[in-house]
């Protein structure tokens, strides 16, 4: 028996479409359930920070929770394996940092390469760093933190987070550029290297502005110089500093990123989550509140961003010839 014409095109179309909508569903359904988002630096830092602000906010916009798991070592190292060896189906995402595309030159012998074996997904903020001194500290501004440390060359110690962080290459940055001799001493994790600031125990260091801002206003620490070329809104009087070592400039980073293979649909859903919290007045008020600025791109921009990254601290690694403490 033959079907009519009509009968046969309505059949044909909708085999033609079966296929079609298995794909369509999945990534409708995307997420069916909570999402990690791992952070390679312990609690309480810079970066865990922002992360949870994402991680809460986010979760908001793509209607399941977004889970904080720190995973700290190596300088956000054994993080970032940790996401580059999950399965890129949108259930595990990393927090990346500019440590991670530090870390590319700074550490020999990585079994991945950053830039290469990641998804871009989306930048989140950029990241003033400071340079705080506990409250007994003789000096009160980076011309005097010079001349205490040629003063006492070898004797003054200063903190960092853990190795591949702007803040620990800033201990040495400023060290060539002022031409002083001071000890660098790193922690495994901002927050510790801040709590023994509060106590004491090392009397100054550099840190993310997030971590440390409370505390400045407080009057608990004192910020001699923030790194930007220009200074910050949140802390107006507090000089940058190249207004005395003329040059000096750095800050840090954050972002999501996904295991490389990451379907488009699941990257552009995130992506797009992601722009809408950035625009939205009460989050970027809230990052506001540590001291930090949106950073907007596309996946594409943020995948050139982060290559652009690994050359320019690349750079500055060799030049200075540093290795992991």
């Amino acid at each position: 028996m033959q079907l009519p014409r009509r009968h046969f095109l309505r059949l044909a179309s909708g085999l033609v479409a079966l296929p079609l909508a298995p794909h369509s569903a999945g990534a409708q359904a995307y997420p069916a359930h909570p999402v990690r988002l791992i952070v390679g630096f312990p609690a309480g830092g810079q970066v865990d920070i922002i992360a949870r602000l994402v991680a809460q906010a986010l979760g908001e916009r793509i209607g399941q929770s977004v889970v904080v798991e720190n995973k700290p070592g190596a300088g956000g190292n054994l993080g970032a394996q940790a996401v580059i060896s999950a399965a890129p189906d949108g259930y595990t995402l990393f927090f990346g940092a500019s440590s991670n595309t530090i870390n590319t030159t700074l550490f020999a012998n990585l079994p991945y390469d950053f830039a290469r074996d990641i998804t871009p997904v989306a930048p989140v903020n950029r990241i003033p760093l400071v340079l705080d001194v506990n409250p007994a500290f003789p000096a009160k501004n980076i011309a005097e933190f010079i001349a205490y440390a040629k003063a006492n060359p070898g004797k003054l110690n200063v903190g960092s987070p853990s190795a591949g962080t702007p803040p620990y290459l800033c201990v040495d940055l400023l060290k060539m550029m002022a031409g002083i001799d001071i000890v660098h001493v790193p922690y495994v994790g901002e927050n510790q290297m801040v709590t023994d600031l509060l106590g004491g125990q090392i009397m100054t260091g550099f840190s993310g502005i997030s971590t440390a801002i409370g505390h400045i206003k407080a009057g608990k620490l004192r910020a001699l110089g923030v790194t930007t070329a220009t200074r910050v809104a949140e802390l107006p009087d507090v000089p940058t500093i190249g207004e005395t070592v003329p040059g000096f400039e750095a800050s840090g980073w954050t972002g999501v990123v996904a295991p490389k293979g990451m379907s488009s649909d699941i990257v552009d859903k995130l992506a797009g989550a992601i722009h809408d919290l950035q625009v939205d007045p009460a989050f970027r008020a809230r990052l506001a509140e540590f001291g930090v600025t949106v950073l907007t791109l596309s996946p594409a921009q943020f995948g050139k961003f982060i290559v652009d990254e690994t050359e320019k601290w690349g750079k500055i690694v060799r030049f200075a010839g540093l290795k992991p403490q």
